[in-house]
């Protein structure tokens, strides 16, 4: 019988292992990494700049292994830097960081700005920001530094074997076509010709972005616009994502994907740029929070102890490594309150020090008015990285590299 228990548990026990594996990190060998676009992905870019997209006092960073503001908007990691740690390479710094030199430059940069959008006139209320023509003419003169060092032809090699990252579109919406009852945009262009705006712009950003060497691309669409906590605080009643932001994600997304498509087929038989559906990405847990995390309390139960073999030889508290992956416990309790923020859903104004500050981040959907937490930015991390093709178009990043 003890024979018996103890084969039966060791299974038990090699499942778990084999259910751990598909979320372990994915080593791959080391490459650069490039990432473009808005405060979604910026590390630290503003910081460097006089303007009012900053995210570089406290709260900011308050989980960040320093816990220090570092730029990102977040309360620790954004996606790029889960990223970075998934695929076991070293994380990119800002380009204006003045750290950024010699052999730093071997791993990358981060050229992202909040704020900037699609079309240079998005974001101008933020007064010096980096636009994405200024970010693609950074990127040629990282090249010239970079070639400087390892010469030339090993540059354009290690530039075209890249992952490249860029997020752009929402600030399109937010922060110009939307951002005031009758806005310049909004009286230039209906919303569906605002779109196709847009997509033809993007084209020609994403061919630039090729032109300088990029041969593997993984491009954002916009999240769901209308069910953050900024849109709720100044059009939700009941908690009811804003009708009008949600058209134009459902208008923009799949013409975005039909324009990557174009693209790819433009270029060869091997696809160059990958779709990530943010948008389904995010409405998973906006639509249900409760579903995504692990109830540790389970785990204080001695049965459940005792089923899973581990009673004799661990504490509960040891069971952390089993949840230290995308998921972490507990539950998101909220997909529509932001953790930092004032008014109503915590949605008003930015988050500052004097704020109202969740106690429990990894409870939060959303960090601020408008950006994810560290914990919703590793479960879209994850979802780039193994995701479905309901998520990933041709293919997700696991496939890739």
């Amino acid at each position: 019988m003890g024979k018996s228990l103890t084969i039966s548990c060791s299974w038990l026990i090699l499942g778990l292992l084999v259910i751990l594996e598909s979320h372990v990190n994915l080593q791959v060998e080391a490459r650069a990494f490039f990432v473009f676009g808005d405060s979604l992905v910026d590390n630290g870019n503003n910081n460097y700049l006089a303007t009012t997209a900053r995210a570089d006092a406290p709260p900011y960073g308050i989980d960040y292994p320093t816990h220090r503001p570092t730029g990102r908007f977040s309360n620790g990691l954004n996606i790029p830097d889960v990223m970075s740690e998934q695929l076991g390479m070293r994380p990119t710094l800002p380009y204006m960081s003045p750290e950024l030199d010699g052999e730093t430059l071997l791993v990358g940069a981060n050229f992202a700005s909040a704020g900037i959008g699609i079309l240079n006139d998005t974001g101008i209320q933020f007064v010096n920001i980096i636009k994405i023509t200024s970010q693609l003419r950074f990127f040629e003169q990282y090249q010239q530094r970079l070639s400087a060092i390892i010469g030339v032809e090993s540059a354009k090699r290690l530039v075209n074997e890249a992952l490249v990252l860029i997020s752009l579109g929402g600030n399109d919406f937010v922060n110009n076509y939307f951002l005031l009852p009758f806005s310049p945009r909004s009286r230039e262009f209906s919303l569906a010709d605002y779109v196709a705006y847009l997509i033809t712009e993007y084209k020609k950003i994403l061919a630039r972005l090729h032109k300088l060497g990029a041969r593997r691309v993984l491009v954002t669409g916009t999240g769901p616009l209308g069910c953050v906590p900024a849109e709720l605080a100044q059009h939700s009643i009941n908690g009811e994502c804003a009708s009008e932001l949600q058209r134009a994600a459902a208008l923009y997304n799949p013409q975005l994907v039909q324009m990557i498509n174009d693209l790819n087929r433009q270029m060869g038989a091997t696809p160059v740029f990958y779709s990530a559906n943010a948008f389904e990405m995010h409405m998973d847990f906006i639509n249900d929070p409760q579903a995504y995390g692990i109830d540790a309390s389970l785990f204080e139960d001695s049965s459940l102890l005792d089923i899973l073999c581990f009673r004799s030889s661990l504490a509960s508290s040891d069971l952390s490594f089993l949840f230290s992956f995308g998921s972490r416990a507990p539950r998101f309790v909220t997909s529509k309150v932001a953790c930092c923020g004032q008014g109503p859903y915590n949605g008003l104004g930015l988050c500052t020090p004097l704020s109202n500050l969740c106690a429990d981040r990894n409870q939060y959907a959303f960090w601020d008015a408008f950006h994810p937490s560290e914990k919703a930015n590793r479960i879209l991390a994850q979802q780039i990285l193994t995701g479905t093709p309901q998520y990933m178009h041709p293919m997700n990043l696991s496939t890739i590299m």
